[in-house]
């Protein structure tokens, strides 16, 4: 017994129709579709993770002094605004 009660010779029979309906031809350029489908997805999720763990590496932990620094500059930018306005 084979994969979940097909044998072996029962699976080589439906390759043989398989062949016969649709030709070499078709069948190899599905598979070289197919296999560049597979490929195209396996860069892609690979270009996918290494763009988000350089982004968490790339982030730093937010210490005190650099919020500090960057909520004074932000206020001063505001009340430079507000100045130019009035």
């Amino acid at each position: 017994m084979g994969m979940g009660g097909i044998s072996i010779w029962q699976l080589l029979i439906v390759l043989v129709i398989v062949l016969l309906l649709f030709g070499t031809k078709k069948l190899r350029n599905l598979g070289s579709d197919l296999g560049g489908a597979v490929k195209g997805f396996r860069s892609t999720m690979k270009d996918s993770t290494s763009a988000e763990e350089s982004s968490e590496t790339t982030e730093s932990p937010a210490d005190p002094e650099s919020l500090a620094e960057s909520a004074e500059s932000g206020e001063e930018a505001e009340s430079e605004k507000e100045s130019t306005k009035a």
